[in-house]
């Protein structure tokens, strides 16, 4: 049974784990905008996948959210919200918004005569919670097969990999070298007694 337990928890620890990184690390998008648009958005239960109100502003008050609607290259729509992380979470330190709205007009293009640019964003798009990932960063590129090498995420998961291993290599010794012979003597102190307690019932 506790080795049942032991594995739910280390399941439920690793989606955690692995759901939040998924979610704050930067993915990258080949797409064409086919427009942009300022929407008045009220965060409710959902606020939490927004960013931070302007300040001032109090929590769950109306605000004006940009969004970009844009087409990948399959033809399907994506559409990523524009706003400002700030010094909130994550700390992208986005304070460009409005720059990358204008940016992002102004590379609009049609199916006939497209232009390819590429989305670096986080979060995702869930029509049921009513969210939508959030650009960071767009370029132009040269077309719809234009390769994007995720470099920091490569770097943060080798160096995040890297800690662990290190971390669990120094516990598992200290646990072999200090902790181990110390239960190893707590038992035998449990057993001695046992033992005494035993006799001194037979001697009864």
């Amino acid at each position: 049974m506790l080795k049942i337990v032991k594995w739910v928890f280390i399941v439920a620890l690793a989606l955690l784990v692995g759901g939040v990184l998924h979610y704050n690390l930067p993915r990258h998008d080949i797409v064409r905008v086919i427009g942009t648009e300022n929407r008045r958005v009220t965060p409710g239960w959902n606020s939490m996948f927004y960013s931070n109100a302007e300040p001032g502003s109090a929590a769950g008050q109306v605000r004006d959210v940009f969004f970009i609607n844009t087409a990948l290259p399959n033809g399907r729509e994506r559409v990523f919200r524009n706003e400002d992380t700030g010094w909130g979470w994550p700390p992208y330190f986005k304070f460009s918004a409005y720059d990358i709205q204008a940016q992002v007009a102004n590379l609009a293009s049609t199916a006939e005569a497209p232009r390819w640019v590429a989305v670096r964003h986080y979060g995702w798009r869930n029509q049921f919670l009513t969210i939508f990932p959030n650009a960071v960063k767009v370029w132009e590129v040269p077309g719809p097969d234009t390769r994007i090498i995720p470099w920091f995420n490569i770097i943060f998961l080798t160096v995040s990999v890297a800690l662990v291993w290190a971390i669990a290599a120094r516990v598992i010794r200290w646990r072999h070298r200090r902790l181990q012979p110390a239960l190893d003597r707590l038992d035998q102190r449990i057993d001695a007694r046992r033992a005494g307690i035993s006799r001194w019932f037979k001697g009864k």
